[in-house]
Order: C-alpha cells, then structure tokens, then sequence
C-alpha cells in the first residue's frame, strides 16, 4: 500500500484545510488560465505559420528550377525543356506536380494612371487550386485556346486602384528583347484575386505563357522557370539539394525560402516569442504553486512533527505534499484544458477574433492544434511544475518533531 498517497488523498483540498484554501483555489486559477493560454498560444502561432506559409506556397511553388545566372532583374533567362530533364523530375518521388511559369515586368496603362506591374505567365498544366480558392469576381483565365491566350488575373487591389473589373481591356507595355523598343500588349481581365499578400497582390497579373515567350523572342521549350510541388514541405531543404545534385551545370533551383525570406524570416521570429510566453507562463503557475506549497506545509507542520514521531521519513512526507500539489495542478489542467480547447473550437468555427489583413495578410486570427502539441503542453506543464516544487519540498528536512507538536 502507497502510505504517502493514502494520507495526501484523505487531506485533499477543501476538506480540512482553513487557511489554505483561497490560496488553493487561486493556484487552480493560475494553473488553468497559464495552461489555457499556453495552448491558444501554439494553436494561433501554429495556425499563423501554416497559414501564411499555405499562401505563399500556394501563389509560388515550394521549388523553382531556373537557369543558372547572375540576372537579378525581372528579366528571366530562358530554361530549356528537355525530355532527359523533365524525365528525371517526373522519376523523383518527392516530386508530386511540375508546371512552367515565366514572368516580365511591365507597366499597365489605363486612361488616366500608370501602374507597374509583373506579368507572371503560366502553362495549360499550371494548378489553378490556391488562385481558384482565392477568386473574388469573375473566372480563371481560358489556356486551352491554339493561340496565346489574352485572358489574364489582376489582384482586388490593384483593380480597385485602377478601377478596373472583369471584362475591362488594359494595355500594358514591355520592353522587347532587343531592349530598345515597348511592346503593347493588350490584354483582357477575365478575373480578379485577393491573397492578401502585399507582396503578390500590388505587383502580380497571371497570364498565359505564351504571351511572355513571344514578347521575350523565346521558343515553345523554353521557359522562366520549372516550379515543382512536394509531398513533405518539411523535406524540403533536403529535396532541394538532391535534385540540386542531379540537374545539369547551368540550372539552379531556389527554395520558397530563398525567394521570399522576408515573410519566412518574419514567420521565424514567432517560434521565439512563443517560447517566451510559454516559459513565463510556467514560471508564474510555479511561483504560485511554490507559495502554496509553503502554506500547505506550513499549515500542517503539527502533522509532519507526528509523522516523524511515528518513524515516517523525510522522502515520505514528501511525496505526500507532492502527490497532494499533483493534484492540485490536475484540477488546475483540466480547466484550463477546457478553457483552452472551448476558445480553439470557437476561433477555428466562427472567428470571433479578426485581424487586419494589410498588416497580418489574413483577415482573423488563425488557429491549428496537433494531438501532438496538447499532449505535450500538457506533460510539459505538469512535469515542469512538479520539478519546481521538489526544492521548496526540502524545508520539510528543517521541521524538528518536537517543535512541530507544539506548533499552534
């Protein structure tokens, strides 16, 4: 028989305890509103990241296969197709889509303003999946015509800069291959897009490819890049360097990474705040758990005093206040499991949190919490609170037994 958990189980809270128990009671507070902002905390984190990662994944492919060059202006060299290439990609079972993309900058005209602008141009095989999601007015544009299509997307806010509406004809002008002379284009808006992304929605128009290889002079093989999808973005770094390894000399291949630092860099930052906060949260339940261990000792010192008279050792006496802590923080998880989990239900179904899209890129809070994250918050929490009050349980080794039976 467990003699430590007999007797903490028989002087669980409320049943005798005077003093002790508001004490109590705001530990079971603190521990549940520490635990329950812990998980609304990953669950925002984690749903922020996945959901700015899926949009720009989404609008620009985790790889990008591109010829090797010191070009860093919008004016792509051209990547040959080959079938030796693209058989070795199709072979890669990391590899789950390849598309063809190329894009040229431009500026887009209407009647009284200029804009400029990137035409992104894409093939008949593009995944139309993410801008399809995102599609606010009109449709996606038709790829399947015998001759370059004229059809192209432009995003809600250059739109409502421009005044511009599906139907509307724009002209946009390039310069030529030669570099000497603009080339119009003009061009007609079959949809409009909103990503909430500045970085793609004030600069990108979605076109045919076709448009962008006849105003570069290039050939019906050649393209601006290869983009391809994986099946474990979380491979991704490593994929990259195996088809890095097998593709000829004069390609390259960038990572999302490596084309959007800016807003993957950004994303980074949050892991550390989230550390931060979770550490100051256990830390604040600890403390209180720390002084309501004290109470609690306190508070029954002429119980340890005839315990040690009866022969019960110091470990023992322990382990009883420590089995009566651990109880005390379970009740203090399972409400703050409670709250935690009510307040994901409700932000994940209703987004009763919003946000403002121009400086968050979504317009509500986001929220996503794996299995595998509220088990472990949850053993981290009680393991973690229990290994602080190991240190605080040692003033029981200082009670002197006939000092204890004494104590009023």
């Amino acid at each position: 028989m467990n003699v430590a958990y007999f007797i903490a189980r028989h002087i669980a809270p409320g049943r005798t305890e005077t003093h002790a128990r508001p004490v109590i009671r705001i530990a079971i507070i603190s521990i549940a509103l520490g635990l329950a902002l812990m998980i609304a905390s990953v669950a925002i984190v984690i749903g922020f990241k996945q959901s700015i990662s899926n949009k720009v994944v989404g609008f620009s492919a985790p790889l990008q296969v591109v010829a090797f060059t010191r070009n860093e202006s919008l004016e792509e060299s051209p990547l040959t197709v080959g079938t030796k290439f693209l058989k070795e990609l199709r072979h890669n079972p990391e590899i789950t889509h390849i598309q063809y993309t190329a894009q040229k900058g431009g500026v887009l005209k209407t009647s009284d303003q200029i804009q400029g602008i990137i035409l992104k141009g894409v093939g008949a095989n593009y995944d139309w999946h993410f801008l399809k999601q995102n599609l606010t007015a009109g449709h996606l544009p038709d790829l399947k015509t015998p001759r370059a299509s004229r059809q192209i997307l432009i995003s809600k806010k250059l739109a409502s800069r421009l005044r511009l509406q599906p139907g509307d004809a724009v002209r946009i002008w390039f310069i030529g291959k030669d570099a000497t002379a603009a080339l119009g284009r003009k061009l007609i808006i079959s949809g409009i897009y909103n990503t909430g992304i500045e970085e793609f929605d004030n600069r990108f128009l979605i076109g045919d490819l076709r448009q962008i290889q006849q105003l570069n002079g290039w050939k019906p093989d050649q393209v601006g890049s290869v983009e391809l999808e994986v099946r474990d973005f979380k491979k991704l770094k490593s994929i990259a360097r195996n088809i890095y390894n097998s593709i000829p000399y004069n390609l390259n291949i960038n990572t999302i990474y490596d084309n959007y630092p800016e807003i993957f860099n950004w994303l980074n930052l949050l892991n550390t705040n989230v550390v931060v906060i979770l550490v100051l949260l256990i830390l604040v339940a600890g403390v209180t758990m720390i002084s309501t261990l004290f109470i609690l000792i306190i508070e029954r010192t002429s119980m340890v005093g005839i315990l040690k008279t009866l022969g019960a050792g110091n470990r023992i006496i322990q382990k009883i206040f420590l089995y009566k802590a651990a109880y005390i923080i379970g009740i203090g998880m399972l409400l703050g499991n409670f709250l935690g989990l009510l307040f994901y239900y409700i932000q994940l179904h209703f987004h009763l949190f919003h946000l403002n899209p121009a400086s968050y890129y979504v317009s509500y809070v986001p929220v996503k919490l794996s299995l595998f994250h509220f088990l472990l918050l949850n053993a981290g929490t009680f393991v973690l609170c229990l290994l602080i009050l190991i240190i605080p349980s040692f003033y029981i080794m200082r009670i002197q037994p006939a000092r204890a039976l004494r104590y009023e």
